[in-house]
Formats: C-alpha cells, sequence, structure tokens
C-alpha cells in the first residue's frame, strides 16, 4: 500500500462507502475496510487491525458499537504513523449528561481527543436516510411508522452532506484541526411532519404514531433486535425529546460554503427512485 493514503473504516457502511468515493474521485489514495471488505476490518477482532492502517497517514473513524475500542484502535494508529483522525459521532455528545445512550460515541471521543493525533470530530444530527437505508424503512413500506419522539424537532441531516464534509476535512486536515463540528439539516421538524412530506412526496398513505419509549423498545425486539440494542435505540429519543439537540447550525455551511441540503430535497429524490414502493 502507497504512503499518503486514507484508511476508511466502515467503508461498505451508510457514510464509509459515500467517503470513499468522493475520496477516490478527488485522487485520493483509499484503503476501505469493514468486515466484508477485501481489507478487512473487525472492531471485535484486533488482529487485523494493523494491518490495515499500515501506510495510512489519516483515518476516517466510525465509533464502534461498544464503549472501549476504540482507545486501543487510536494507540495503534499513533504507532503506525497515522496523523489525522476524523471521527463520526453524535450531535451534542458533550450535552448527553448521564443518559445511557451513547456510551460508544462518547469512549471514541475521548480516544481521540485525548490522543497526539491531529483530529476532527464530525457529531451528526440523524441522517435523513435513515427513512430510507435503516430501521425507518421497514415500517414506512408497510404504511405506519410508530416512534416515541413527540413535537421537540430534529434538524435531520442529509448523509451527502455528511460525507461531503469528511471529504473536505480529510482533503486540507490542518484547516480543521481540533474542531468539533456539529452537522445538521437547514431546519428542524417533526418526526410526524417528516412522515407527512414522505406520504406526499410517494403519494402512499403513511400514518406516524406516537409510542412510549418502552412500547418502541418492546417492538423492536419482537423484531428481531436484541434488548440492548432495542433500549440503546429507545434511549435516544427520550435524550432528543429534552430539546437540546433541536436547533439547527450553520457548521455543515462553515465547512463547504454552501448550506446544507433540505429535507425535502432528499424526499425527492428517494420518493422517485422509489424508495417507499410497495
Amino acid at each position: 500500500m502507497s504512503n499518503d493514503s486514507t484508511l476508511v473504516l466502515g467503508a461498505t457502511g451508510k457514510t464509509g462507502r459515500r467517503v470513499a468515493a468522493r475520496l477516490r474521485l478527488n485522487g485520493t489514495p483509499v484503503r476501505a475496510a469493514s468486515r466484508s471488505s477485501a481489507v478487512r476490518f473487525d472492531w471485535s477482532d484486533p488482529t487485523g487491525w494493523d494491518a490495515a492502517l499500515r501506510g495510512a497517514t489519516s483515518v476516517y473513524l466510525v465509533a464502534p458499537s461498544v464503549p472501549g475500542p476504540a482507545h486501543e484502535f487510536v494507540a495503534r494508529a499513533e504507532a503506525a504513523g497515522v496523523k489525522h483522525v476524523v471521527l463520526l459521532s453524535g450531535r451534542g455528545a458533550d450535552t448527553w449528561g448521564d443518559s445511557t445512550f451513547g456510551l460508544d460515541m462518547r469512549s471514541a471521543e475521548d480516544a481521540v481527543r485525548g490522543s497526539a493525533l491531529g483530529w476532527t470530530v464530525l457529531r451528526a444530527s440523524n441522517f435523513d436516510q435513515n427513512f430510507d437505508e435503516d430501521l425507518f424503512h421497514a415500517p414506512l413500506v408497510a404504511g405506519e411508522l410508530a416512534l416515541p419522539a413527540g413535537e421537540v424537532p430534529e434538524p435531520f441531516v442529509d448523509v451527502e452532506d455528511v460525507a461531503d464534509v469528511a471529504a473536505a476535512v480529510l482533503a486540507d486536515p490542518d484547516r480543521h484541526l481540533g474542531r468539533v463540528y456539529e452537522l445538521t439539516g437547514p431546519r428542524a421538524l417533526t418526526f410526524a411532519e417528516a412522515v407527512e412530506q414522505i406520504s406526499r412526496a410517494g403519494g402512499l398513505p403513511i400514518a406516524y404514531r406516537r409510542v412510549t419509549p418502552a412500547e418502541y423498545a418492546a417492538a423492536l425486539v419482537e423484531a428481531g433486535a436484541g434488548e440492548d440494542d432495542a433500549h440503546h435505540v429507545a434511549e435516544m429519543f427520550v435524550l432528543m425529546e429534552k430539546g437540546l439537540l433541536a436547533e439547527a447550525t450553520d457548521d455543515v455551511a462553515a465547512v463547504l460554503g454552501r448550506a446544507p441540503r433540505a429535507f425535502e430535497d432528499y424526499v425527492v429524490r428517494a420518493a422517485a427512485a422509489g424508495a417507499w414502493r410497495r
């Protein structure tokens, strides 16, 4: 592997595959790593980490799903000669208090920010694409999304903007050293409003129903999720209902020099691609 390359972890995931594509398009040597990539990377198997890091000078890092492993990984990255790491974390991580949500992301932030590496942290709101690529998609196709979210709005961010920001930071790391960017869309809307837009753009009858966090966690378990994972997701909504993360920021524009993509733009694109077709 050549020097001055960028290791992209989670390279088949929602953000990683988009970041890798942007870097390649810009002529940056990329080492794409995941559990299913040619370069294998598994947070539960540290024996493969050094091989993935060899020759990399920068890393795009998505926090592991459990607290702890990021500390050892960052130490190995330092030893391997990595100079800069860009960490994807969650919006407002330092405001989460004693919430059990996001212990994994906060652990990764501690690892990166306490290291000798140059670092930049990207804290993202809920992705627009959660509605067509992730947990919310199947319920929408079935005709009803039931979540423990009420009138507190969420400034959903387009994952394409997150990838644009990550690629821009990796292309000019010195400009962004030690920065924490809170990435959101241009305005906040409630989940009910989001579902209503999806319903209209898709020409489909889709309803939103509010449930309690306990009811939501139970539904996730019934659908096959582990109890710990279900509780983790439900706890996110408890945190969101406090209203600390409801305001949009200007950080996407600060990095990219343009406004973030609107949720309506995402809905039109996804609906035109048949995302919620039955």
